[in-house]
């Protein structure tokens, strides 16, 4: 299964002595993996596919179709997944000839934890790194930028690309707001991407001291596709009254505009136009904070580390379990913005960029700190429900109350 760190945990496990799955399924579970065990290549093979997300472990000598046909088999299935092969005669030229045909290791029987377990760590890296790249791959190739360039996998994420969608679709004005550093201005240009104005001008101004005829031209330079007007409260009081009168008209370009500030504070402060403000609102994307949506930085996080690599044509550093444990443990005030730049920072660094700041807390102290985070986010998203974010979370109510106590966290404070 994949997790929310990006990770699979799933061993197909086959091998027709009952007694042996059964010691290495508890082996298995005791390193929290999830064990799919079969007694046969017949038991195991509906299990194996491309989209397998996990990795399989096998015995070599079985009655009938044996580990070798099974790897050839999966092999041919997705020459990707990585098979293991288990035997107890110890026989090196066998070993030799796994290796040869695809095999991703082999292991002599009984096979200690302290030596299969590296071993399948390893492998479910590996194919966690290759279901990823693959997913990637499919949105490059889907020709949707809101799939493209909208990362998470998140229930939130998936509403966002939803709305964006949907927004593109109505050629109407819109209005983009979400905290400092969210990302507003590239989900606009995502709204644009999606539109039926894609291929003209995606033009960008900033509102502050942006003047009339300033407007106009921007306006004509969009002329077909979309205007951007970044922080629209900040526009001066006349250039507000000036894009009224030009919405009235037919203005030749769509309008998006940003804001990161509440634009219903500055219409209750005088500073924004009512009008202006109810128009634009018939269509507003929010952008969610990365604190309501904690399971999406590790995704996140590795998309700009794959972008930052390239950019400074870089191999990219390895993003280790710990520092998974490390990035969700943080607030991220600074939303996307900042994640971005602490996988520049993680990039050129070699994988060494937050090492030190990384040691400060050891692993209980990091997990309880995500642990936190999670059930925070469930209150956020389902507005304190209790009931409802236990059910989210897939706990049971009595865990669930006993890990709010833990942190203090107070349902009723959420809604």
């Amino acid at each position: 299964m994949m997790s929310e760190t990006g990770m699979v945990s799933r061993v197909l496990l086959v091998d027709d002595d009952a007694a042996v799955r059964e010691a290495l399924a508890q082996t298995l579970e005791l390193a929290d993996l999830e064990p799919l065990l079969a007694g046969s290549f017949i038991e195991a093979k509906d299990h194996i596919g491309a989209g397998f997300e996990g990795v399989v472990l096998s015995d070599i000598r079985m009655p009938g179709r044996d580990g070798f046909f099974l790897l050839d088999h999966t092999l041919k299935t997705d020459p990707e997944l990585p098979v293991i092969l288990l035997t107890g005669e110890g026989d090196i030229p066998m070993a030799v000839d796994a290796m040869k045909r695809g095999a991703f290791g082999f292991l002599e029987k009984p096979c200690k934890g302290t030596e299969l377990l590296p071993v399948l760590e390893r492998a479910l890296k590996t194919r966690a790194l290759v279901l990823e790249n693959r997913r990637l791959k499919a949105q490059l190739e889907s020709g949707d930028p809101a799939a493209r360039m909208i990362f998470g996998r998140s229930e939130q994420s998936q509403a966002l690309r939803r709305r964006v969608r949907q927004v593109a679709g109505t050629g109407a004005e819109v209005l983009v707001t979400g905290a400092p550093g969210a990302g507003i201005s590239k989900v606009a240009e995502v709204i644009h991407l999606s539109s039926r104005q894609a291929q003209r001008p995606f033009v960008k101004r900033a509102s502050a001291a942006l003047s009339v005829a300033a407007l106009e031209g921007a306006f004509q330079e969009a002329l077909g596709g979309s205007l951007y007007l970044d922080e629209i409260t900040q526009l001066p009081g006349d250039t507000q009254f000036a894009l009224s009168e030009v919405l009235e008209r037919q203005p030749g370009a769509r309008l998006i505009a940003g804001s990161a500030a509440a634009p219903e504070e500055a219409v209750d402060a005088g500073r924004f136009s009512p009008d202006l403000f109810y128009r634009l609102d018939v269509m507003r994307v929010h952008i969610p904070a990365l604190s309501e949506r904690p399971e999406d930085i590790p995704v996140m996080f590795r998309q700009y580390v794959a972008q930052a690599a390239e950019q400074a044509g870089l191999a990219a550093p390895e993003v280790t379990p710990d520092h998974v444990a490390w990035l969700m443990a943080r607030d991220w005030p600074g939303n996307a913005r900042a994640l971005m730049s602490a996988a520049m920072r993680f990039v050129l660094s070699g994988g060494e960029g937050e090492a030190e700041e990384q040691s400060d807390l050891g692993l209980a102290e990091q997990m309880a700190q995500i642990e936190k985070s999670l059930l925070v986010a469930a209150l956020r998203r389902h507005e304190g429900r209790a009931g409802a974010a236990a059910e989210a979370l897939k706990l049971p109510r009595k865990t669930f109350y006993d890990k709010l106590a833990k942190y203090a966290l107070k349902p009723g404070e959420y809604r």
